[in-house]
């Protein structure tokens, strides 16, 4: 099957052909490529014969074949910190201007910034380090614990083991002032016994804040601690079968399980009574207004499609009801008369009450109960930067400013009169 590049005779291509023939017919054993496979005669001939570029002396169908992309073993990792090469002596060109290392550029060096970079005082020049490009397969990739040292945690076996001596230290200093007071029966029953700890292996706690965690200091707690108990389950607040129903599924019980009990006055109350606060029940409003509407054939109303529409037509519709019952009440007492009735007497409001309040001859409230200031939702009265005035309080050339320095500047510092 394999032609080679050298021209042939016409006896050696009748040959040839006659190979050919007997190798399809079975009569001649079949051609081996160069790793030893038998290449099959069958196969035609422009995909057997590679390409002139190739350079493929041998038979093969290698290029035929998928190239097989090269990646790294699963246990390969990138040793962090190693460098190559001997120390170096002298600068060298194109090398980091900071410690000398020609694998990086100084914008890219990890190096403390020298007062005098090694481009200008070549002294303890930092060696090449080790570059590796590492291309992991599918299970490198994955792996959670590729690249992670099992003797780090012999640190932490050291750091417990510290502790626990620690711990044993002062439990026998404590047991030693027992003894000398006379108070070992108490100070075992704080400590507990020998045995228990030897078995259960409990650690004090680290005083440390440990969310979702109820652990006095003062006290040990095991390590095994690890879930959240703060909280009391929904389906263990009311243990009657005829309570409130729990849905396991969704995790909610919609009821309350205190049906007997005021539900302003228990923390939990049900996921209905949490539902129904806030703006849920103006939702709703504006949903069953849409759902009217809809049934009286006005389809441009939808909570959903359009939510902002249809709060805006809601409270028109709301501000034409409340114009029709004016102007309805209006009638009926030009009607029916009864106007004066709904007006406050003039004794009701001139009558004397125990509040005690001192006017001016100009009417302003000098003691007693002065009037409500209306407050905004930002905080008000607040001076910054030895100001005594408010942002605001001054205005020039079309700039706001203080009015007690005269600045235009919202973060300057008053000086007084002097930047008047």
């Amino acid at each position: 099957m394999y032609k080679g590049t050298a021209k042939l005779s016409r006896e050696e291509y009748r040959k040839q052909k006659d190979l050919e023939a007997a190798r399809k017919a079975g009569e001649a054993p079949a051609e081996l490529d160069e790793e030893g496979n038998e290449i099959n005669p069958h196969i035609p001939q422009f995909m057997s014969e590679a390409p002139w570029y190739m350079n493929s002396n041998k038979p093969s169908l290698k290029h035929q074949r998928f190239e097989q992309k090269e990646t790294s073993s699963i246990n390969v990792w990138y040793s962090k910190g190693a460098t190559k090469g001997e120390p170096v002596k002298n600068y060298r060109k194109g090398a980091c201007e900071n410690c000398g290392a020609m694998t990086h550029k100084s914008k890219d060096c990890l190096e403390r910034p020298r007062k005098k970079g090694a481009k200008w005082l070549p002294k303890n020049l930092k060696p090449d380090e080790v570059i590796e490009k590492i291309d992991l397969d599918f299970s490198g990739k994955r792996d959670r614990w590729n690249g992670y040292n099992p003797k780090q945690h012999l640190e932490l076996i050291e750091e417990w083991e510290m502790i626990e001596e620690a711990r044993k230290r002062r439990k026998a200093e404590e047991l030693n002032k027992a003894l000398e007071s006379g108070t070992v029966e108490d100070l075992e029953k704080q400590l507990g016994s020998s045995d228990e700890d030897n078995n259960d292996e409990d650690k004090y706690a680290e005083r440390t804040d440990m969310p979702g965690q109820k652990i006095d200091l003062n006290s040990r707690t095991t390590i095994r601690n690890l879930r959240i108990r703060e909280d009391t389950a929904k389906y263990l607040r009311n243990l009657d079968p005829d309570s409130a129903y729990y849905d396991p599924k969704s995790r909610s019980m919609r009821e309350n399980p205190y049906a007997d009990k005021n539900p302003h006055d228990l923390a939990y109350a049900g996921d209905n009574f949490i539902k129904a606060s806030g703006d849920v029940g103006e939702v709703a409003r504006v949903q069953l207004y849409a759902l009217e509407a809809e049934s009286r054939g006005n389809t441009s109303v939808h909570l959903q499609a359009n939510p902002t529409q249809s709060v805006m037509v809601q409270e028109t519709v709301d501000a034409q009801k409340k114009i029709h019952k004016t102007k309805e009440k209006h009638a009926i007492l030009e009607k029916y008369g009864g106007a004066e009735h709904l007006k406050t007497s003039e004794q009701k409001v001139l009558a004397q009450d125990e509040r005690y309040v001192e006017y001016t001859r100009y009417g302003k409230v000098v003691v007693g109960q002065e009037d409500t200031v209306p407050k905004s939702l930002y905080a008000e009265d607040v001076y910054t930067n030895n100001h005594t005035s408010v942002w605001g309080s001054y205005w020039a050339r079309g700039k706001w400013g203080y009015k007690c320095c005269k600045q235009t500047i919202k973060n300057s510092y008053c000086t007084g009169n002097i930047s008047r």
